[in-house]
């Protein structure tokens, strides 16, 4: 785990190694601000080939709305240390009892975010248990596997992790662009500097594992839809990786919320951060107040 952080930690956040009963996790953790109602805990999970960094922008308006915001790496993602050349270590279901882990370090009782792949380990978590979650929010993370056309481009990923090193397979990011998935190693908040180094932070056996994953995913929305929790369904107004009429479906078949963030696409928390904060906020302080808001809603 790294001491020079590749992004500096947002205003009034701090980075620190989260230990857990597997491990320790890099994480960004801000408090609420000083004078807010302190209204809960919030664990953030992010996408293929993304970091706790993608978040970054979210941090202030949650912690003005009161909420603790808790980024994480999770394990062979950029700062979160992990097995360069075993798969086996990045199976869906060890990477979801990481999440429960993180949870339980974190006192339970925590609102759960998982944007675009991290939805789909968030669900892998709140299948095995739900207990330590409070809500449960998808962000641009569809129902089973990722759409033809990204399949198609990360298996490219896939075939040159395979036979090339990391800093070759950046320069190969460069000439052909990232899948939208990607999220990504050549996009994304900060200067290509500390995309590079984030990019070389990754683990390839993680970013082999989970892109087979995003691939192969099966349909698990009536499992889901089984578990006694508050779902939220969010996403941009227009997404490749999974479209935008999927999520309208599976928000229904979750008897979900649902919010379309306007001017977004794949990624709502970094194209529009703050309609995104303001529309989770909306959510968890409607449960806050009892209710358990499935209406569908534009931010």
């Amino acid at each position: 785990m790294t001491s020079h952080p590749a992004f500096p930690p947002p205003p009034g956040a701090r980075a620190y190694p989260l230990r857990t009963s597997r491990g320790e996790f890099a994480v960004v953790d801000s408090s609420p601000k000083p004078g807010a109602e302190v209204r809960g805990v919030v664990l953030m999970l992010p996408g293929f080939t993304g970091s706790k960094e993608d978040f970054r922008l979210l941090h202030e308006p949650l912690a003005e709305r009161g909420y603790r915001v808790v980024a994480v790496d999770g394990r062979g993602q950029h700062e979160s240390d992990g097995p360069l050349d075993d798969e086996s270590a990045y199976a869906q279901r060890e990477l979801a009892r990481d999440v429960l882990a993180q949870a339980e370090a974190l006192g339970g009782r925590v609102h759960l975010v998982g944007h675009s792949l991290g939805g789909q380990i968030a669900r892998a978590a709140v299948l095995l248990d739900h207990s330590p979650f409070v809500s449960f929010t998808l962000v641009s993370s569809g129902p089973a596997e990722i759409s033809v056309s990204q399949q198609q481009r990360v298996k490219l990923l896939r075939d040159a992790l395979a036979v090339m090193s990391m800093a070759e397979v950046w320069e190969a990011i460069q000439a052909m662009g990232p899948p939208e998935e990607v999220g990504g190693p050549a996009r994304g908040l900060g200067d290509q500097d500390q995309l590079r180094r984030r990019w070389l932070g990754h683990s390839p056996a993680q970013l082999l594992a989970t892109g087979r994953q995003l691939c192969t995913e099966p349909d698990r929305v009536a499992e889901l839809a089984a578990v006694p929790l508050p779902f939220h369904v969010l996403s941009g107004a227009h997404d490749d990786t999974w479209p935008v009429a999927i999520l309208d479906d599976m928000a229904v078949r979750l008897d979900a919320r649902r919010t379309v963030v306007t001017g977004a696409e794949h990624s709502p928390n970094a194209d529009q951060p703050l309609p995104t904060a303001h529309a989770l906020a909306d959510f968890w302080d409607g449960l806050g107040r009892g209710r358990f808001p499935a209406a569908p809603g534009t931010a």
